[in-house]
């Protein structure tokens, strides 16, 4: 009976050992980055998102946004147009906010006054607008990714969205391998 027990405890010290040499491989792949999949479209979660980007480039803290799906409205520029477009392309770009001065708040929207007034608010309490956020973001280096797939089902086009100087197209797929090295991990 002894014997049984000492060879349960030296199994479960060796899966220990495993388990840390696991852990310790593990921290020390992670790289001192932020990524964030971004996924509303209303305008105080984009606040939100660019807020605590800033705060992490700041801090020298890598950051990579992964904008999907309504988010993508932020990422439209309202001076640019696309050309060639089949008819539902048509109706999601005249349905959807073109940019992120039309975004609309997840909640108090109040037709539209609601937006007004966190603007107004944010002007009076020296909070830099959206505009800025994404300028003082590009400076700071933080990447942006569009996911391919939701601009082709939506029916943007690379051409109408905003000139940005770390913008990049692609899938799912890079923002599961720049979120598995990042030390942290945001979905909003």
């Amino acid at each position: 009976m002894e014997s049984i027990n000492a060879l349960t405890l030296e199994k479960l010290q060796a899966e220990l050992e495993s388990l840390k040499a696991k852990a310790d491989r593990l921290e020390v792949s992670r790289k001192d980055q932020l990524s964030i999949a971004i996924v509303s479209g209303d305008m105080d979660k984009i606040l939100a998102a660019m807020i605590i980007s800033l705060a992490a480039a700041a801090m020298d803290t890598q950051v990579k946004l992964f904008f999907s799906f309504w988010a993508l409205s932020a990422l439209r520029d309202p001076r640019k147009k696309a050309k060639g477009k089949d008819l539902i392309s048509k109706m999601f770009g005249m349905m959807l906010p073109n940019g992120r001065n039309k975004l609309k708040l997840s909640n108090m929207n109040m037709c539209g006054m609601g937006p007004v007034m966190i603007k107004r608010l944010m002007k009076k309490q020296n909070v830099m607008p959206l505009d800025a956020m994404f300028a003082e973001a590009a400076e700071l280096g933080v990447e942006i990714t569009v996911c391919e797939m939701s601009m082709n089902l939506m029916g943007f086009k690379k051409e109408e969205m905003i000139d940005y100087p770390h913008l990049r197209y692609a899938g799912a797929t890079t923002f599961v391998a720049d979120a598995g090295e990042s030390s942290m991990q945001w979905f909003i």
